[in-house]
């Protein structure tokens, strides 16, 4: 039985882990991106307003902290 228990808490962190890792760092941000805008693709933010350039959609929040 006491064999269980370092079993049973590696497989609770290990879900905890998994579950963690699918989600972003960018919990209310929505991206839009303007391919219009001057100097390549720009992604932007409706809800914190942050700023991004590249091809791929951002992970992380743009928002300025201070």
């Amino acid at each position: 039985m006491l064999i269980l228990v370092p079993i049973l808490l590696i497989c609770v962190l290990l879900g905890m882990y998994l579950m963690r890792r699918g989600v972003t760092l960018t919990r209310d941000c929505r991206w839009r991106l303007d391919r219009g805008a001057a100097g390549g693709p720009v992604w932007r933010c409706a809800v914190c307003g942050g700023i991004a350039r590249g091809e791929v959609t951002p992970r992380h929040c743009q928002r300025r902290t201070g």
